[in-house]
């Protein structure tokens, strides 16, 4: 059997979508997500493309992006979990790091968690901070502990010890004793290998909180496709096989969105743009991340309340999109989202009995959604029951109906405004210097105005912007990101050391994927931070360390925008193992400029807005807005004072 045909599925939280690679133009299909079993809505879709058979003869790969592990932390939805620690600091997970959201507050009211109920379990163990051995973990020890956990009957056990990134011995005995029992274990020096307590002990916890129901969902779904290969996006932007990710939970945080990312990359490389602004709009949030020629990763990501110190892609989430619903509070302000329509009942425009206002009730209202051709007409826009939906909010702030939804998408602009900000003015970058790209199912109706908000000339909008994620899981490479806390002291000998280390366990893991070993690329970093500073910045490793203190203080300098006389300390070695797939290319665009096809008055125009089909543009071809361009995955409205050049490979090129 031989793979021909490579699917990329995106699961969201209204739509779930898919792009087919493989038979010339790419195919692409959406579905309506199902929450309860995301799995069924793939099949749906596998289905309807027609694709069953060559599931079944192993003709097709399946790359997938999944929001399962995210909506189980979001909704405080995991496993039965057993936390095992060094006996004196039970209470680390629950202590944190005294961060209070009201500064101010000296009797705040403890925010309800799932970790203040959470077992914990303490072991007469302990290594210094060296790594070196204090107290011995006794073979009575293991069988009274073992004996304790039977009595908590967990569904996962997390196992942190301190300084397990160093010397992992005790951590090892442990994990072995609980598997040979038949626990699933989840052990801090496999999962995060580097310092600070807290943050390693809260990875190990949500994967194991995660893992059983991330498993089981991987598992059906296995079972489900078999015999094609899946593959899984993870929070790094690249994939792992299944079989793999199911004991990965908490890499798999921000599997759908690092599919956009992945896409967007390669769309900077054709376009010669390496730098670039993204922001990923669909029915329930807004994705926003920032390209400076490469995939910018973090150690300091949050999933709702829990920070996430495991390698993932530099993003800023907000509740802000297409669904989100619109409402006037008691003091008649206009607030627009997080809340969402969701999937079920979506937005009132949709006619599943959705009453409350919603963004894309407010695009309908404006005209910029036309019923026509909202998913290339395969979706009815119930037009009547938008106006009735913003209706009531323009009532209650005594508005007029295009006065209330032009003020609904102000307000959702202004949001994703404020979190584009949040990626680049607040970490030194200058938007002007990049270029906005805008893909998800939403984004191509706002990209306009978030532009001008920051000051911004250039944009593009993808070609198949709409199911863009989906597309990039098909392009991303298959990866691995290995970390591994440095001594004290280290030297350039020891470092290459856990390199070579670290290098020869990422190719193993390819290799039992399938990939050839003299595909594989590698990149090696190191961690740097001023010494007595907490957090660090990934610098490129070079064996002379005046060139790496010299990088570090540059990057620090264009980072916060300043440099320090204090000693620069090496935290951390992380090594990236990669390998990109035979995915077929994409076709460019052929054919002939077509003309408008026609003009539309939409409300609060002062002139006729041209309408065209994407799918009839053609390489080289103009347009000057106003303008709506309608594909079958979105809508793209072009405000005046832009015009949009169409690229080879189909990209709409802005410029103001």
């Amino acid at each position: 059997m031989s793979v021909s045909l490579w699917l990329g599925v995106d699961t969201g939280g209204t739509f779930t979508d898919f792009v087919l690679l493989g038979q010339g133009e790419p195919r692409i299909h959406k579905v309506l997500s199902t929450p309860h079993a995301p799995e069924e809505a793939i099949l749906q879709g596998i289905d309807e493309l027609g694709l069953t058979d060559a599931m079944a003869a192993g003709q097709l790969a399946i790359v997938h992006g999944t929001t399962v592990a995210t909506n189980a932390a979001l909704e405080g939805k995991g496993a039965r979990t057993l936390v095992i620690t060094n006996q004196g600091i039970e209470d680390w997970l629950r202590i944190g790091r005294q961060n209070r959201d009201q500064l101010y507050n000296l009797t705040p009211a403890p925010a309800a968690s799932v970790l203040s109920t959470l077992p914990v379990l303490g072991v007469p163990c302990r290594q210094g901070a060296r790594g070196e051995e204090i107290a011995p973990l006794r073979d009575a020890d293991l069988a009274a502990l073992l004996t304790a956990v039977r009595n908590h009957a967990p569904d996962s056990v997390a196992l942190c010890l301190l300084f397990a990134h160093l010397n992992p011995d005790h951590e090892q005995r442990l994990a072995d004793t609980l598997r040979q029992a038949g626990l699933s274990v989840s052990a801090s020096h496999q999962v995060l290998a580097t310092r600070g307590e807290y943050e390693r002990g809260m990875a190990t916890w949500l994967n194991a909180w995660l893992e059983p129901k991330v498993a089981a969902y991987l598992q059906r779904l296995q079972q489900a496709t078999r015999p094609a290969p899946l593959a899984i996006m993870q929070s790094h932007g690249g994939t792992i096989a299944a079989e793999q990710a199911a004991t990965r939970a908490v890499n798999l945080l921000l599997s759908g969105p690092a599919g956009g990312l992945a896409a967007a990359q390669r769309i900077g490389e054709q376009l010669q743009r390496p730098q670039l602004m993204t922001f990923d709009m669909g029915g329930t949030s807004t994705d926003v991340a920032l390209l400076d020629g490469d995939v910018r990763l973090t150690q300091q990501g949050h999933i709702g309340p829990y920070p996430v110190a495991v390698p993932m892609v530099d993003m800023h989430t907000i509740g802000a999109g297409g669904g989100s619903l619109a409402r006037v509070d008691e003091a008649g302000l206009l607030h627009v989202g997080p809340q969402s329509a969701g999937a079920a009942p979506g937005p009132a425009c949709y006619g599943r009995g959705g009453k409350q206002p919603t963004v894309t009730d407010a695009n309908v209202v404006l005209g910029r959604l036309q019923p026509d051709f909202a998913l290339g007409g395969s979706l009815t826009l119930d037009v009547e029951a938008a106006r009735r939906a913003v209706s009531s909010l323009a009532d209650a702030l005594g508005l007029s109906l295009l006065e209330a939804a032009s003020g609904i998408i102000d307000l959702a602009n202004e949001h994703m405004t404020q979190a584009l900000r949040v990626i680049s003015i607040q970490k030194g970058f200058d938007p002007q210097d990049f270029t906005l790209a805008s893909f998800g199912g939403a984004g191509g109706l706002h990209v306009c105005a978030l532009a001008e908000n920051l000051g911004m000339h250039q944009a593009v909008v993808p070609m198949r912007a709409g199911v863009l994620s989906a597309e990039g899981l098909v392009h991303a490479p298959r990866k691995r990101e290995l970390l591994q806390a440095l001594p004290e002291g280290a030297d350039t000998t020891l470092v290459e050391q856990l390199i070579d280390q670290l290098q020869a366990r990422g190719r193993a893991e390819l290799e039992q994927e399938g990939i050839a070993t003299d595909s594989i690329a590698r990149q090696t970093f190191i961690d740097m931070c001023y010494r007595g500073q907490s957090s660090q910045l990934q610098i490129p490793w070079h064996r002379d360390s005046r060139v790496r203190r010299q990088h570090f203080h540059n990057a620090h300098e264009q980072r916060f925008g300043h440099r320090l006389s204090l000693p620069v300390d090496e935290v951390n070695v992380r090594v990236q193992c990669s390998a990109r797939l035979a995915v077929p290319p994409v076709p460019p665009l052929v054919g002939k400029a077509m003309p408008s096809g026609g003009s539309l008055t939409l409300p609060g125009q002062s002139e006729p807005v041209a309408i065209y089909r994407r799918e009839a543009l053609a390489a080289g071809q103009r347009i000057t807005g106003p303008a709506l361009v309608f594909e079958a995955v979105g809508t793209t409205w072009l405000a005046p004072g832009w015009q949009a050049d169409v690229h080879p490979q189909g990209h709409l090129l802005l410029q103001r």
